[in-house]
């Protein structure tokens, strides 16, 4: 009989070996890269299991470094508890899975005290989602850039269906957005746990709908959503150019809001920005309160590195000239933030050198790459930079470098500024924030609408592809 078979979900099978990781780690060792972790799915290949190979928990960690750290030191010891904890063998496998890459999973994320590491266990009939443990109000790190959310999210959480419905929540990948949402559910289940809360990613609210409609159960799935009390869709912004899906969104959300239910929604862009969306689903996402998150400023970096360090109990470990140092030089996202935690942690055990901010320069060097005058140079490893890019394209269009990075917004500046952030995002993988401040402080859904029309111009204008292609081209031979 396969493990699978037996119904224990993954999140319980991994529950199961930590337990056992426990008993055998030390409370550091499994704090830093263990407890950070989180059970993805159970495959199980029916090839696999005719050449009787054990079914692969597939396990997920902050970013890449951990995962291949993880990998390589403690996928087989987890495996071997499997006979003993499980009753059956079973392979363990570390990865980012690529929902974690798109989607705000980190968002502000601050490790959680000891006793909050439980699963999180609901009575019958409670909730059918699955819900983040840590993703609470307690563990949200609150500051200027994400103040109105966090304000509206509690105001929510007091009051489900009465103020601020729906609860329109938007900003770049990793801000808070998934946080503050599931912070609502949480809070509104400690108080009253027998409320049904579905919570649902857009991509599975598609798919659901398919099935459903393949299976002629259009009924169940209705009734799944629309006889929810709170209903909390991640990434409504797919559901642009998707007509079928957004029709029947449309009345789900039209049933719930007239029942008073209350709905929470997130997306990387306001409303009115999303391309291929409904004029009456934007203006029913508009009818409550529309909250930004914005990237945090270095005093807010600073506040969530302090919260993780105190956490975790390494207020003397990392020295404060260290957290200040990691502020001012990590600004992608809060998952970046938090990676360079775990990886310096590693490298000074690696190194045997206590931390201190020349160490903080050798283990994130990866991370950080500075400029002659001592300030983040983005770039890649092969010495590509984000200024290049822009002298680059400044030059086959004509126009300045200053230019590209000025608040004009004249046609012969808007072209190239477009093309440069196309190529920026393309050649060097830069976040959409740190895009952004690289040309001017413009915000991430301009980025956003940027590439976008880059890909569109390239489409429908040779002329213009080509021009795009041989910047491409002369940017490519500067890598070494």
């Amino acid at each position: 009989m396969s493990l699978i078979a037996t119904s224990l979900s993954a999140t319980e099978v991994w529950s199961r070996l930590l337990e056992r990781a426990k008993q055998t780690l030390t409370e550091a060792v499994y704090r830093t890269w263990l407890e950070p972790t989180e059970a993805l799915s159970l495959e199980e290949k029916a090839s696999d299991a005719a050449n009787g190979l054990p079914p692969k928990l597939i396990v997920t960690t902050p970013d890449q470094f951990s995962a291949d750290w993880n990998d390589s030191k403690f996928a087989d010891m987890m495996a071997s508890y499997a006979p003993v904890a499980l009753g059956h063998p079973i392979t363990v496998v570390f990865r980012v899975s690529e929902e974690r890459k798109t989607r705000p999973q980190m968002d502000l994320f601050v490790a959680p005290p000891p006793e909050e590491v439980a699963a999180a266990k609901r009575q019958a009939g409670a909730i059918k989602a699955s819900l983040t443990p840590r993703y609470t109000f307690g563990q949200f790190v609150a500051g200027k850039s994400n103040e109105l959310a966090f304000a509206a999210a509690n105001a929510v959480a007091l009051s489900p269906g009465k103020q601020y419905n729906p609860l329109f929540i938007y900003g770049a990948t990793g801000l808070g957005k998934t946080h503050l949402m599931q912070a609502i559910a949480h809070d509104v289940l400690d108080r009253h746990p027998n409320t049904r809360i579905s919570v649902v990613a857009t991509e599975q609210f598609v798919n659901e709908m398919v099935t459903a409609i393949q299976t002629r159960t259009n009924g169940d799935f209705r009734r799944k959503y629309r006889e929810t009390d709170m209903l909390l869709v991640d990434d409504v912004h797919f559901l642009k150019g998707k007509e079928g899906t957004q029709e029947e969104f449309f009345h789900t959300f039209n049933t719930l809001y007239e029942a008073n239910r209350q709905i929470i929604l997130t997306s990387d862009r306001p409303p009115g920005e999303i391309p291929g969306l409904e004029p009456r689903l934007v203006s029913r996402f508009q009818w409550g309160m529309v909250a930004d998150i914005e990237a945090p400023d270095l005093e807010h970096r600073i506040a969530i590195l302090r919260h993780k360090a105190k956490l975790d109990h390494l207020e003397t470990t990392i020295p404060e000239d260290v957290i200040q140092f990691i502020a001012e030089h990590v600004r992608s996202s809060v998952r970046e933030l938090e990676g360079s935690i775990i990886k310096l942690l590693a490298y000074s055990s690696l190194k045997h050198r206590a931390i201190g901010v020349d160490l903080a320069r050798d283990a994130l060097r990866d991370k950080i790459r500075l400029a002659p005058d001592g300030t983040p140079a983005l770039g890649d490893a092969t010495g590509l930079t984000v200024h290049a890019i822009q002298h680059a394209v400044a030059k086959e269009w004509g126009v300045t470098v200053e230019g590209l990075k000025s608040k004009t917004r004249t046609k012969a500046l808007t072209a190239p500024r477009q093309v440069a952030m196309h190529l920026v995002r393309e050649m060097l993988q830069v976040q959409l924030v740190e895009i952004g401040n690289a040309f001017g402080g413009r915000d991430h859904s301009t980025v956003i609408h940027s590439l976008e029309r880059v890909l569109q111009e390239m489409e429908q204008d040779p002329t213009f592809r080509s021009r795009v292609e041989r910047v491409r081209g002369h940017l490519s031979t500067l890598r070494v």
